[in-house]
């Protein structure tokens, strides 16, 4: 058995008649002209409405995940050294 708290259904904020439930699903979204689908995707569902709301940190993470940049090393850029600055000019000494 697991240690881990199951999260408490919450009234539906839809139809006000059912109770929000955590569900694992398969999630669809469109990237372009590809259909992605992700498996084991948490979900809150109304046991009678049917309305769905995600998870917000797991759309975030996917989001991350989907981005055509994700995996990528970024630009490295340049900083300049950082050198003393040069003492002013001495005026010459008399003889």
């Amino acid at each position: 058995m697991s240690d881990a708290a199951i999260p408490e259904p919450a009234p539906c904020r839809e139809c006000s008649a059912g109770m929000m439930r955590l569900r694992f699903i398969t999630y669809f979204t469109w990237l372009g002209e590809e259909l992605i689908t992700v498996q084991n995707f948490p979900a809150w569902i109304c046991d009678v409405c049917g309305h769905r709301e995600y998870d917000e940190k797991s759309i975030s993470m996917l989001t991350m995940l989907l981005n055509p940049d994700a995996g990528k090393p970024t630009s490295k850029q340049r900083i300049p050294h950082r050198t003393r600055p040069r003492p002013a000019p001495r005026p010459p000494a008399e003889s």
